[in-house]
């Protein structure tokens, strides 16, 4: 399972570098709606030992997310549909498409953990806002206190109105998504985080697979490069290599070019939240020239009525058909 997330993260730092598609933040809308915003979306054949044969679909959401942004965190947004899209005969249309659908859970049935407080004789029970109370480890989640699960969906045809199967993981009740990485005193290190967020990779059987694909939902360091500040800062550098060749650092190329060098890159330090499905190549490859188009998507429901009296499970009423909001990819 820590092969899959590295190769993940492999291939997604590689096809940033040869595809100029990210899109963090980049309309008035979207950048009100974080959550459903797509940042980037990568296809390419998986080429780990013993991963032959499959196809690796990663889509991005949540841009610009700080290792520190707490309390809240990076959570998905519970009434929006997220989809990756599969188009196999060329025509520019979804034949197939895995949607996803999160559910935010707090500890203790729902109603949060509790912690008493105060002087002996006068303590209270109060609740805490507070994603975890504790340590976590791959061997000890008893101190989450809120966590999001998903359901997954494989749709057949159009999305709207196609044949839908569910999937469920092989070997667990139902799909998790770990906690953000809140830091060290939480995870210990990044080497635990990881061996905590590589239990959340779930082999799945897809109808007419012989063999099980897999998915992964959560938090990962944005592969893509990118000169934020200066970019939009009416393009506040020269964009042409400025050494004889990238990374020579000897100022030979284009006159007052740039110099490539990791202090250049904005995302350096930013995270975003990855959809990671790794599917078998000829169960979604149909019947068409072995080619394939992807795209991601994410929707909400047409209408939404806050509510006055909210609750952490009923904020909110939402009403209406689907409607999309935010698209990357190009089949």
């Amino acid at each position: 399972m820590q092969k899959l997330l590295l190769s993940v993260m492999i291939g997604s730092a590689l096809a940033a570098t040869a595809v100029q598609a990210s899109s963090h933040r980049e309309a008035p809308g979207i950048a009100r709606a974080p959550a459903l915003d797509s940042t980037d979306f990568y296809a390419f054949n998986s080429y780990e030992s013993g991963r032959e044969g499959y196809v690796t679909l990663i889509a991005n959401y949540i841009p610009l997310q700080d290792a520190y942004g707490g309390p809240n965190y990076f959570a998905m947004d519970p009434a929006a549909e997220y989809a990756i899209h599969i188009d196999n005969d060329g025509d520019a249309m979804e034949d197939i498409s895995f949607t996803l659908k999160f559910t935010p859970m707090l500890a203790a049935d729902n109603q949060g953990v509790a912690l008493t407080v105060g002087p002996e004789g006068n303590q209270r029970s109060v609740k805490v806002p507070l994603k975890n109370v504790g340590p976590v480890s791959a061997e000890d989640m008893s101190a989450v206190n809120f966590s999001e699960q998903y359901s997954l969906m494989m749709v057949e045809g159009d999305m709207r109105s196609g044949a839908r199967t569910e999937i469920m993981p092989m070997d667990a009740m139902y799909f998790a998504k770990p906690l953000d990485y809140i830091g060290n005193k939480t995870f210990s290190s990044t080497a635990e985080y990881q061996r905590y967020a590589n239990q959340y990779v779930y082999d799945v059987m897809l109808p007419g697979c012989e063999m099980p694909a897999r998915v992964f939902v959560g938090q990962r360091k944005d592969p893509f490069v990118v000169n934020l500040g200066k970019t939009f800062d009416l393009v506040n550098y020269v964009p042409v290599e400025g050494d004889s060749m990238p990374g020579a650092g000897d100022g030979s190329g284009f006159p007052g070019g740039i110099t490539q060098s990791d202090s250049n890159d904005d995302l350096a330090d930013k995270n975003v939240t990855s959809i990671a499905l790794e599917v078998p190549a000829n169960c979604v490859t149909g019947n068409g020239n072995g080619t394939i188009g992807a795209w991601t998507t994410a929707s909400l429901p047409q209408a939404r009525i806050l509510n006055p009296n909210a609750t952490f499970s009923k904020p909110e009423v939402q009403g209406g058909a689907m409607t999309q909001v935010s698209r990357l990819g190009n089949p």
